[in-house]
């Protein structure tokens, strides 16, 4: 009885591989394919879960398996804007015509580090304009119709853990201990 579930889960990953088209896709927008089949959905949550093995509620930057799928993350979903190297758009601090902000860089030499994560992780997940103040424009899209909650920490521990040890220690006191 111990075999069943890992084998049903082997069974749909396979299904879910070689059934259902391009696999990068699937693991960059896993909802488009999971929410197809309600027994392929949850036989594919519990892989996930099981293949991570944690249920993550903040951005641990010293847990190298979160920070590893971390960076898979946030190449597949944040570098377009924020940069390979985390290095933001040119001119970062000063706002298009539109009056929206390039996107900055999330390296040492931007303003993310003087976030909590989780003003970061709403951000993320809902998008800048939900935690505007009125009348100031965000260009920062939701991502939490595409990333879960453990994508979104993930991609936050990344970006804390390539920050030098003063930084990711200034950072920590915008968190509630």
């Amino acid at each position: 009885m111990k075999y069943v579930a890992p084998a049903l889960g082997f069974i749909a990953l396979c299904l879910m591989a070689f059934g259902s088209g391009n696999v990068l896709r699937q693991k960059m927008y896993p909802e488009e394919y999971l929410g197809k089949n309600e027994f392929l959905e949850t036989v594919g949550r519990y892989i996930k879960g099981a293949l991570r093995g944690y249920d993550y509620s903040y951005a641990d930057a010293k847990d190298r398996r979160l920070v590893n799928y971390g960076s898979l993350v946030y190449t597949a979903q944040c570098a377009s804007c924020h940069g390979v190297k985390l290095q933001g758009q040119p001119d970062w601090k000063v706002r298009k015509s539109d009056g929206v902000l390039p996107a900055p860089p999330h390296d040492a030499t931007g303003h993310t580090w003087h976030h909590s994560d989780d003003l970061l992780f709403g951000y993320t997940k809902l998008g800048g304009q939900a935690l505007m103040l009125k009348g100031v424009k965000s260009g920062m899209p939701a991502f939490g119709a595409f990333l879960n909650d453990d994508d979104i920490w993930a991609a936050l521990a990344y970006i804390k853990s390539t920050w030098p040890p003063e930084i990711q220690a200034k950072q920590a006191h915008q968190n509630p201990k």
